[in-house]
């Protein structure tokens, strides 16, 4: 079950996820943008509707509402039609969500970077403090600091 829930979770099934709902919501709009746009476009060289496009194999070919009824052909317009409403789902949800989405992660990745080389570590720090209390103290007194991962009984010993 761990395993399933890993792979849920990881990000490309989110995006992918992502991208299928977005592209079934937004399949309607890019129905009505071929039928009102490119349709009439193309209808002003032939006819209105890409479906009505058959190339007949065996004559007579009569369509009806994009369907054959009688003869054998290929409807080779409806397939168009089919390739680009693909064609734009896909560049739409390319651009406006895989995109952004990626250069996001871009911008995360390169936060993350600078965070980390931007500081000194926890070590570095220490140290520091070590050596400051170090040169505070001038050795006078007879107080030692110890070097790190120095277990020698304790944080200070008197010599």
């Amino acid at each position: 079950m761990k395993g399933f829930k890993a792979f849920l979770l990881r990000g490309n099934v989110v995006e992918l996820a992502v991208a299928v709902v977005v592209g079934a919501a937004f399949s309607k709009i890019v129905d009505a943008f071929v039928k009102g746009l490119i349709n009439p476009v193309i209808g002003a060289i032939g006819t209105k509707n890409l479906d009505g496009y058959i190339v007949c194999i065996e004559k007579p070919c009569v369509a009806s509402g994009g369907e054959l009824t009688k003869g054998v052909g290929l409807l080779w317009g409806s397939v168009a039609g089919a390739a680009l409403t693909f064609l734009i789902t896909a560049a739409v949800v390319y651009f406006l969500l895989i995109l952004p989405m990626n250069k996001l992660n871009e911008r995360r990745k390169a936060g993350q970077g600078e965070e980390a080389e931007a500081g000194p570590t926890e070590l570095e720090l220490l140290t520091e403090i070590r050596d400051l209390l170090a040169r505070q103290q001038g050795n006078g007194g007879g107080y030692t600091v110890p070097a790190p991962y120095d277990h020698g009984g304790g944080n200070r010993t008197r010599q």
